[in-house]
């Protein structure tokens, strides 16, 4: 089916990705249709539009006033991103013509995270109390007398003293003497993976100036090296300050530039406060989805097996019938074709598509990014 797919583009101290505006959709995921190869068409940064991953807007299940989804890179489907929660809520404020203060409930899979839009224009974001038990990271290694998981891993040949902390997804933070010194692609990569971490993990290695200045080198989970990563700047505060390398209240450089992480002593919340840009909006060109296309070998990474059928949803495909969440059960093809819950959606668009030239499907949609760029400079341009 020919796509036009509208997004913006969102950094958050290099960190990007692909804003995806689902929230006033009947069926946004299904309309989306990101399978996991579609996501790594998308991202690629010579064959597509490059990003570090898509994030879908979308309506709310849980009393939220919004429900936020992310995709790695690679496809898969982090629980969070901090970066990414700050690019969103910036999205949304130039989209919405909010301006401060506002704030949003976002659901995310690793809870409900509240981002709000200072008067500087930075973001500030409540991201909960860290994770510090094994279960709950999740890690094999046991807590130490710190409070936190921690021991010493075998990786390429070294031994490395390593801490876990989860902020709705793993982290294993590595203190070390010189950051710049350390083989970030190997070591990285070789920790991701390690059995300690069944979930695979995000790794970062951290070198204390001063216990208020940290700085710190980025692996993500399903991305690789990046400039910059929210979740894992508050782990690695709270992994420093269990450790006695740093205080509550610190500045962490990450290659992209600095956040300001504070993690609270009255609340136990960890708090994170840094920039969220707007690069460029545009339309991805329907030949990017072609599906009888041979994938280029530069993009060429395995995708994900299928996800299991939700449990615990209502029936959307008729009395008795196990609901399905076709946005992440169906990522290899319709599971249940002969009753779609998305069949509908999916003929009323087709409809539209075929009623509509492609010029005039990007006609439509230039005009709305004109209208939400008008604003943005509007919102930007300096008091008289």
């Amino acid at each position: 089916m020919l796509q036009v797919l509208q997004f913006s583009k969102y950094q958050g101290l290099g960190n990007d990705f692909l804003l995806l505006d689902g929230r006033s959709l009947e069926d946004p995921e299904g309309l989306f249709g990101l399978t996991p190869d579609r996501v790594q068409r998308l991202c690629d940064r010579r064959f597509g539009v490059g990003g570090d991953g898509v994030i879908l807007a979308l309506p709310p299940r849980e009393g939220g006033e919004l429900r936020m989804r992310i995709f790695n890179a690679d496809g898969t489907e982090p629980e969070m991103c901090g970066n990414g929660i700050r690019c969103l809520a910036r999205f949304l404020a130039d989209s919405d013509g909010d301006e401060a203060p506002r704030s949003w409930e976002i659901e995310t899979l690793a809870g409900r995270i509240v981002p709000a839009l200072a008067e500087d224009g930075r973001i500030r974001v409540d991201m909960g109390p860290p994770f510090l038990t094994p279960e709950t990271v999740p890690t094999t290694l046991a807590v130490g007398e710190q409070g936190l998981p921690v021991g010493e891993l075998e990786v390429l040949g070294q031994r490395l003293a390593v801490a876990a902390a989860g902020m709705g997804n793993p982290h294993a933070v590595v203190p070390v003497a010189d950051v710049a010194a350390i083989d970030l692609e190997g070591l990285g990569a070789a920790l991701e993976v390690h059995g300690a971490f069944p979930a695979r993990t995000n790794v970062h290695f951290v070198q204390v100036l001063a216990p208020d200045h940290l700085v710190m080198r980025v692996w993500e989970r399903g991305a690789g090296p990046t400039l910059a990563c929210g979740t894992g700047a508050c782990a690695t505060l709270v992994a420093c300050h269990r450790l006695g390398l740093a205080a509550r209240h610190a500045r962490l450089d990450l290659p992209g530039g600095p956040l300001e992480i504070h993690w609270d002593e009255a609340s136990g919340h960890v708090f994170m406060t840094g920039p969220a840009e707007a690069v460029f909006d545009g339309v991805v060109a329907p030949s990017l989805f072609d599906e009888d296309a041979a994938l280029p070998a530069a993009m060429a990474v395995a995708a994900p097996s299928s996800a299991p059928v939700e449990s615990g949803s209502a029936p959307r495909g008729g009395a008795g019938v196990a609901a399905i969440d076709c946005a992440t059960a169906c990522v290899n093809g319709c599971l249940r074709p002969e009753a779609c819950p998305s069949a509908e959606a999916r003929a009323r668009v087709t409809a539209l598509l075929e009623g509509r030239s492609l010029d005039d499907l990007v006609a439509l949609a230039g005009e709305s990014l004109e209208s939400r760029t008008r604003g943005r400079l509007s919102r930007d341009a300096p008091a008289p």
